[in-house]
């Protein structure tokens, strides 16, 4: 089987290295490819093997399975830009975190082409498991998908043949995920700020004893300061899944705009330079909550 990774951010990077491992082959393509940020892109891509395209549609011209891991804004864009260039009968499995009308948008595009759009909902943070992380799949392509990815070593699990099922479950998910990201960061660096957050730990702790508050923390704070822009992009589509349920998404909005806070953060230099040690490596939320305060002191 001949797969092409649309978007070789680390999602894509990691998948590139579990199927290369398996002797897959692979092409990819990736918009940053054309950027100054695209040189480690090209390096990782060769070190392992697998042929970049110039554009979309060259490089998913032929293959068997396309694999869309893009920013959540990009997807109806990506299947767009890919369409051209599916062959009759090629999966286009949507990793991206949009809500269910941008994957029913998406789907009617892949479709239109011959090509059979499954929709996938990533449901659990991808690097600890890597190409096995639990994969939920929609559509009515998803059951035939299914067995393959399993014996590429996936773990896809058929959620609905109706769209949207599966991306409702990950969006209405993130809702609380994400939102605790944020809501984490702002009150524990609160509590840092008036001295507190010991206390407020602590009864954390009592009030919900089955989770490692102070483990917990310094993973959120990581997450957000490493992830926060691509973070924003999918709670932006978590707020119009919410929108479309008939709610105003309140809670989602504002995770959204608290975490590209954090990304334009770190992109200030906040949390340290990027590819240096002292970026988001930290054991101890307390480090970077003591360096926003710091910054925000300055000001």
């Amino acid at each position: 089987m001949n797969i092409a990774l649309i978007g070789y951010g680390e999602v894509g990077r990691i998948l590139a290295e579990d199927l290369r491992a398996q002797g897959v082959a692979l092409s990819a393509y990736d918009l940053k490819l054309d950027s100054d940020h695209g040189q480690p892109l090209r390096e990782h891509a060769a070190a392992l093997g697998v042929v970049l395209g110039a554009a979309h549609a060259q490089a998913v011209h032929g293959v068997d399975l396309v694999v869309s891991a893009v920013t959540a804004s990009q997807a109806v864009a990506v299947a767009e830009a890919c369409a051209p260039g599916l062959k009759r009968g090629a999966f286009f499995l949507d990793f991206n975190s949009a809500s269910p009308a941008a994957k029913c948008r998406a789907a009617a595009i892949v479709d239109g082409t011959g090509g059979r759009y499954v929709e996938g909902a990533v449901m659990t943070s991808l690097p600890p498991y890597r190409i096995k992380v639990p994969l939920l799949l929609g559509g009515p392509h998803a059951a035939a998908l299914q067995p393959v990815l399993a014996e590429l070593g996936f773990a896809p699990k058929v959620a609905s043949e109706t769209l949207g099922v599966a991306s409702a479950t990950k969006m209405c998910r993130s809702v609380m995920i994400k939102g605790l990201e944020a809501m984490v960061i702002e009150s524990f660096t609160s509590a840092r700020h008036y001295g507190v957050e010991d206390a407020v730990v602590a009864s954390l702790q009592e009030s919900f004893p089955g989770i490692d508050w102070e483990k917990q923390a310094s993973y959120f704070f990581q997450r957000a300061i490493e992830h926060g822009r691509r973070r924003a992009e999918e709670v932006r589509e978590v707020a119009q899944t919410v929108r479309e349920a008939g709610l105003e998404p309140f809670s989602a909005a504002g995770t959204a705009q608290r975490q590209a806070w954090v990304a334009d953060r770190g992109d200030e230099g906040w949390f340290g330079a990027r590819g240096t040690p002292a970026f988001a490596r930290s054991a101890d939320w307390r480090i970077e909550a003591d360096r926003i305060l710091s910054h925000l002191n300055k000001d």
